[in-house]
């Protein structure tokens, strides 16, 4: 049998079993433009949309909608304080209590650094795919995750990443971007983002694009989940 049809059944075995049990928690890690929410889909296709809760770090930024927009500008978001870590904890707890319940997931503009007050209702599901450039930077959090993936990529090709998304998916300007960059992303990256590798258990080299890597990450998660069902 191939390597997708070993895939195919060991899921097949776990989804028999519903969703019972600790759900499996990965932390995917890596820095800005690395790779991540490549990884991380990756991960969703082959377990299974409805197998798979997925949540990004910067969706919990905290709220500065109390200051001027020029004020929130300001701020340094790639700094750990910038983010609630404690309600991230709490919904990793929530979602893997042994009676789990639904989570209200936040949501984030971007463009003008706001908490919106809609939220996203997520279910409870078997696995639980945490991703964010600082989520191993904080104990508490880490040790909540099962498998940890650190996705690396040489800094140029993570800032080219990060221009085109936040130019074209954030509002912000070239300039913008540049600033950010060279003010609290690279700053930041070394103290805190680049130093957390450490902790992976797997890192993912040349980017989330790395299609044996990712595969070999894929195959690991699968394998946890057919041990968890007996198979």
């Amino acid at each position: 049998m191939g390597a997708g049809g070993a895939h195919q059944c060991a899921l097949a075995a776990y989804q028999s079993e519903g969703q019972m049990g600790k759900p499996l928690i990965i932390g995917v890690a890596g820095g800005t433009g690395s790779g991540k929410t490549t990884v991380s889909a990756a991960i969703v296709t082959t377990v299974g949309n409805q197998q798979v809760a997925l949540l990004q770090h910067d969706a919990y930024y905290k709220d500065n909608s109390h200051l001027p927009l020029e004020q929130r500008r300001t701020v340094n978001y790639d700094h750990p304080d910038a983010l609630e870590n404690d309600l991230l904890i709490t919904h990793l707890r929530t979602l893997s209590a042994p009676n789990p319940m639904p989570i209200a997931y936040p949501r984030y503009d971007f463009a003008t650094y706001v908490r919106l007050p809609e939220v996203t209702i997520i279910e409870p599901r078997p696995v639980i795919v945490v991703e964010g450039i600082l989520i191993f930077a904080d104990k508490t959090l880490r040790d909540m995750f099962d498998i940890k993936v650190f996705v690396d990529a040489e800094a140029d090709i993570r800032f080219i990443r990060r221009l085109q998304r936040d130019t074209s998916e954030r509002g912000r300007s070239v300039e913008q971007v540049i600033a950010e960059y060279r003010q609290t992303v690279r700053p930041m990256h070394l103290e805190f983002v680049e130093p957390s590798k450490r902790y992976a258990d797997v890192i993912i080299p040349r980017g989330g694009h790395n299609r044996v890597a990712v595969e070999m990450v894929v195959a690991r998660v699968v394998r946890e989940l057919a041990a968890r069902a007996g198979g």
